[in-house]
């Protein structure tokens, strides 16, 4: 199985949804940065489940670096966080009946049975909080040297909030917000459907949409480590994430080249894209404008509603009614799982174009 990412800055993702603990090793960082725990709390309060548009399984998520830290800064050598499982109800969940649109039955047919099942395992939801302490840190490290990502709610059935246009200026409107929107006022329409939703034992999906900021002109390494294959390849290992487009994305296909190519003019003595319906990338490399992308974020699989299955013990068709806690749409916590394997896939691609140790010192870019 393969549960590590990344070239440069490798990350590897352990634990189940119901054993001890859950984690994340991270190997390639910069030695001498400072390690700031509050910006690993942070971003897993974002992630943290709240009030009646989400699961009633609140956990703590109290972590421990093992190692990979000393005296409060990297030593570069590999950094081990690890989070305990602290609220589990293994009693909730049964082997054999498969839970439709759940990893159960590909899992099994993968696994042969060995895989532990409880709360979808090593395929559960709970794994995400690994990879957003590991964006945290990397959100960190990276925050000096101007990047930054932010991800806010863009559509949730009829309702839809305003596009990233200048998101140097947005960000920080819909950072450190847990049901993040440009348009504030979409915030309880949206809700009222999901509570809509969760009372017909159902659940909805939406798009997030994402900006990065700060990037130099020139990071990329076509043609398959590419800006777009390498975030796509890190946003499809998040649960419940079907879709994903750059910039005007698949709209882009109905439109005429002159619609969506982007004119470039000097700004300050250097070229620039003065559009961005490419997303910021042309060609698999950054063109110095923000990484603008969208992802589709499919509905709870776990519904309250009967639904039709097979017993993987008996081999019979069967009938199921999932119980225990379960969100009824996933599409807002996810916006902080997004934002951090953006970020942990982007200090990878820096790493690329300046070496591992780019951080040192500050980092410095050199653009044309």
């Amino acid at each position: 199985m393969k549960n590590t990412f990344g070239q440069h800055l490798a990350v590897t993702l352990f634990g189940e949804s119901h054993g001890p603990a859950i984690g994340v090793v991270l190997d390639g960082l910069c030695p001498g940065l400072p390690v700031e725990e509050e910006a690993v709390a942070a971003a897993l309060a974002l992630r943290r489940p709240a009030g009646d548009t989400a699961t009633a399984r609140v956990e703590p998520d109290r972590f421990e670096i093992v190692s990979g830290v000393f005296e409060g800064k990297t030593t570069g050598t590999p950094l081990c966080l690890i989070i305990p499982n602290e609220n589990t109800r293994s009693g909730d969940y049964q082997r054999g009946p498969v839970r439709p649109g759940h990893a159960d039955f590909a899992a099994f047919a993968k696994y042969g049975g060995y895989e532990d099942y409880r709360g979808g395992g090593h395929f559960s939801g709970r794994i995400t909080a690994a990879l957003v302490a590991a964006g945290g840190l990397a959100a960190s490290f990276l925050a000096p040297a101007g990047v930054q990502a932010g991800s806010h709610i863009y559509r949730c059935g009829p309702y839809c909030d305003a596009p990233f246009l200048n998101p140097a200026a947005e960000l920080p409107l819909v950072a450190n917000n847990p049901f993040p929107l440009l348009r504030r006022e979409l915030e309880e329409p949206i809700k009222e459907r999901i509570r809509a939703a969760r009372a017909a034992g159902d659940s909805v999906g939406g798009v997030v949409e994402t900006a990065v900021v700060g990037l130099p002109a020139g990071v990329g390494e076509p043609w398959f480590d590419t800006v777009e294959g390498l975030l796509s390849h890190a946003l499809f290992s998040v649960p419940a994430v079907k879709g994903v487009e750059f910039g005007d994305g698949f709209a882009a296909a109905e439109r005429m080249g002159s619609e969506v190519n982007d004119p470039l003019r000097l700004v300050n003595g250097r070229p620039q894209p003065i559009t961005n319906h490419n997303g910021g990338v042309n060609g698999g490399i950054t063109n110095g404008l923000p990484v603008v992308f969208r992802c589709a974020v499919k509905p709870t699989p776990s519904i309250a509603r009967v639904q039709q299955t097979v017993d993987l013990l008996t081999g019979q068709e069967t009938d199921l009614q999932i119980g225990g806690r379960h969100d009824p749409a996933i599409f807002h916590r996810a916006c902080a799982v997004i934002n951090a394997v953006t970020i942990l896939t982007v200090y990878d691609l820096l790493c690329g174009r300046f070496g591992t140790d780019f951080l040192r010192g500050g980092a410095a870019w050199n653009t044309v």
